[in-house]
């Protein structure tokens, strides 16, 4: 069964709102949402909201095979948007636990697919990659939980013409041909087995 969820399509607090849009992304952590990071019971309907909000969250991206992400790159990193998504998942005991050696993740065997859109080109020299966050962020975060599995399909340079935009886009088509191929083989494989 596919879901689909649209974590970061939506504004969020400090960003324009739109009550249909708004309905579907987590808002920013605050005291009334940090229950299920505490254990806390909820005291208020605020409370309980964002806590069976939490445990939605989480419980559809634990329940996940594959995670595919639509994420633009802003100002060299994530819309906070999908930030706020991923602080609702970083749950000690649900996604990652804490041992004596240090955090361990708890959700591996998951692949989990990133879909970026670049206006300017960040992976091909050393100063672009210097400056880009999105990708090395998401890659540490689903590796704390327990992912090694991430991949990027990446348009980058849309902004920088119709000739470049063109080639991003034929870019990523390819990208996302290899990864269907690469996920297709390894489904052939695993049942093999």
């Amino acid at each position: 069964m596919a879901t689909q969820r649209g974590t970061h399509l939506t504004a969020i607090q400090h960003l324009p709102r739109s009550s249909l849009m708004q309905a579907q992304a987590p808002s920013h952590l605050s005291a009334q949402s940090m229950g299920f990071r505490t254990g806390q019971a909820a005291a208020t309907d605020v409370e309980r909201q964002e806590n069976a909000l939490s445990e939605a969250l989480v419980s559809q991206f634990l329940a996940a095979d594959v995670v595919v992400i639509g994420a633009p790159l802003y100002n060299f990193s994530i819309p906070s948007q999908l930030k706020a998504w991923i602080d609702r998942l970083a749950q000690a005991g649900r996604t990652f636990k804490y041992t004596d050696k240090g955090p361990v993740g708890l959700a591996g065997g998951k692949t989990v697919i990133v879909a970026s859109s670049r206006g300017g080109v960040y992976s091909t020299s050393e100063g672009g990659q210097a400056m880009e966050h999105q990708e090395s962020y998401l890659k540490v975060v689903f590796g704390f939980f327990g992912i090694t599995d991430v991949r990027f399909v990446r348009a980058e340079g849309v902004a920088m013409g119709p000739d470049a935009k063109a080639a991003a886009l034929v870019n990523a088509d390819r990208d996302v041909q290899a990864h269907t191929a690469a996920a297709a083989n390894q489904a052939s494989v695993t049942q093999a087995a």
